[in-house]
């Protein structure tokens, strides 16, 4: 082989699912092994046979916890990987949190997707893994602290950069050596975080490059003034305007460092007087385990004093029980719910808005990025209805979005994490970004770098790394799902707006008469040897 072969089998051209796959002389290794989210139809991924073999991937190293790049290592060890997964001391810990609870959440949905297949006399299905494939993949890791190289295989070796994006993210540099010649130096920046993150400092990585792998979640926009002072007021303006005698906030939030940073933020809000004292519940278990983690390290993190401080509030409760979070519905007075998961796409988060998104007195409140096709985005798009659960539901709360607490560098702050990295002497790829946001970060990057030497992979693409720049690899397989259905709402949310439309078209008819035409219209076009007729257009109209 000679040369390095890195293979994109997730995060291309859309958010979710980090998945690299670097083959070398020295042995094949995965740089994260992460769970699809958005469209049902990126998330039917997660249910198909890698696009290889498990059991011959050496190692993995894990950049860091969040789901969407941990989140399919259970199944790789269901399938056969036995190898060491190397990953920073604090991803050790919140993995060990993580990796059951979203085996739980496997497990959970699928025994109810079977429940309700049963009834409708259709096919059931397994889980992706288990609670056992979790703990079996939790014995494979292998912590490791940042800035000291560690052996990967023969050949192979690399290293962690503060990432600022998560307690333990990462920048993986790996250097593969090659014969008579230098080692090949190639980086993965994993998630960046932005500057003024509120636990940790500006991420760091190095420079001098052969090859440069770069997120680019918001590669295209620019965030307003994100210091802590402007935050916290910009927050404290969106609890007062969602008070309500009778109302809720609720706040969709990843349970691992989202959660944590919005208690500190609030519990803060309130001990100085800034919001009334008024009752704020995290209803998510993990974010319950979670929180336990960040507390054990909260020397490591820059406002660890804030966050210890915050958890103590006595305005602070936590339900970890089913019966507790069910019992938060017959809450009185204004309260604060922060739930998972962040998108809407599971979690507690979906009993809440069951109850609530039809109320006038909710508001919603967004703090993070909404991948296309999940609720969470169709509901920020300004969606007047919606189904959950096969529940039609009206949106009637108010629908806000504050995007200050993201876990991501905004366009420039990417930018100048790549202009530090320079120089780098062959390609720079963006991965794990939407179509919009990594054209923005290309055309910023256009007096650094050199636009032809921008790649924007897409999913199962490979190219050789070769010292003197990169080939494209012939002869691949074709993708496992279009590039034209990647990040984008697909079939199944047509659907579901299309019945939708039907039932409030149904519902604004003025008489029985005009309903019953409709249905008419409507079974006609589902006929198999449905025609034009009466006028009606046809295809392509």
């Amino acid at each position: 082989m000679a040369y390095p072969r890195l293979t994109f089998h997730g995060a291309a051209r859309s958010v979710t699912g980090s998945c690299f796959r670097l083959e070398t002389d020295h042995g094949d290794i995965l740089i994260d092994c992460g769970l699809f989210q958005g469209s049902k139809t990126e998330k039917e991924l997660n249910y198909r046979p890698f696009p290889f073999e498990p059991g011959r991937i050496a190692a993995v190293i894990l950049s860091h916890a969040h789901i969407d790049h941990s989140g399919l290592l259970p199944k790789l060890v269901r399938h056969g990987f036995t190898g060491p997964i190397h990953a920073t001391q604090a991803t050790t810990d919140l993995a060990g949190v993580m990796l059951p609870d979203s085996a739980h959440i496997q497990e959970l949905e699928v025994e109810q997707f079977n429940r309700r297949a049963a009834r409708r006399d259709r096919g059931s299905v397994t889980p992706i893994y288990t609670g056992a494939d979790a703990a079996a993949c939790l014995r494979l890791l292998h912590p490791h602290p940042y800035d000291g190289w560690f052996a990967v295989l023969p050949g192979l070796r690399a290293r962690f950069w503060n990432a600022g994006h998560l307690l333990g993210s990462a920048s993986v540099e790996v250097e593969s050596a090659q014969a008579g010649g230098d080692p090949l130096r190639i980086l993965f920046s994993g998630d960046i975080g932005p500057d003024c993150k509120l636990m940790h400092p500006d991420p760091t990585g190095p420079s001098g490059l052969d090859y440069l792998i770069c997120e680019s979640t918001y590669g295209d926009r620019d965030r307003m003034d994100a210091s802590a002072d402007h935050r916290r007021a910009l927050l404290r303006d969106e609890v007062r305007a969602a008070i309500d005698p009778g109302g809720v906030l609720l706040i969709p939030s990843f349970a691992v460092e989202r959660a944590q940073e919005l208690i500190s933020d609030l519990s803060r809000l309130i001990a100085e007087g800034a919001l009334p004292q008024v009752p704020i519940y995290v209803d998510s278990p993990l974010a319950t385990r979670a929180t336990r983690v960040f507390a054990r390290h909260h020397r490591e993190l820059e406002e660890g004093a804030v966050l210890m401080q915050g958890l103590k509030s006595p305005h602070l409760h936590f339900t970890e029980t089913r019966e507790q979070s069910i019992a938060l519905d017959r809450v009185q007075g204004f309260h604060i719910v922060i739930a998972a998961s962040g998108m809407c796409e599971a979690g507690r988060i979906r009993h809440r808005l069951k109850n609530w998104l039809w109320r006038d007195k909710a508001t919603v409140l967004f703090t993070g990025f909404q991948a296309a096709g999940t609720l969470g985005r169709i509901l920020r798009d300004g969606a007047k209805s919606v189904r959950i659960q096969g529940e039609e539901f009206a949106v009637r709360a108010r629908i806000r979005s504050l995007d200050l607490y993201s876990g991501h560098a905004d366009g420039t702050e990417l930018r100048d994490w790549i202009k530090a990295r320079l120089p780098v002497r062959n390609q720079v790829f963006l991965v794990h970004g939407e179509e919009s946001a990594m054209q923005g970060l290309a055309e910023r990057l256009d007096d650094i770098v050199k636009p032809a030497d921008v790649l924007r992979p897409v999913l199962d693409e490979g190219f050789v790394l070769a010292p003197e720049g990169v080939q494209r690899l012939a002869g691949t397989t074709p993708p496992r799902i279009a590039p034209d259905q990647v990040a984008r709402p697909d079939w199944h949310n047509d659907a579901s707006r299309l019945v939708l439309d039907i039932n409030e078209a149904l519902r604004s008819s003025p008489d029985r008469k005009a309903r019953a035409m409709l249905i008419r219209r409507l079974q006609r076009a589902l006929e198999p040897d449905h025609a034009d007729h009466g006028g009606e257009q046809g295809p392509g109209h």
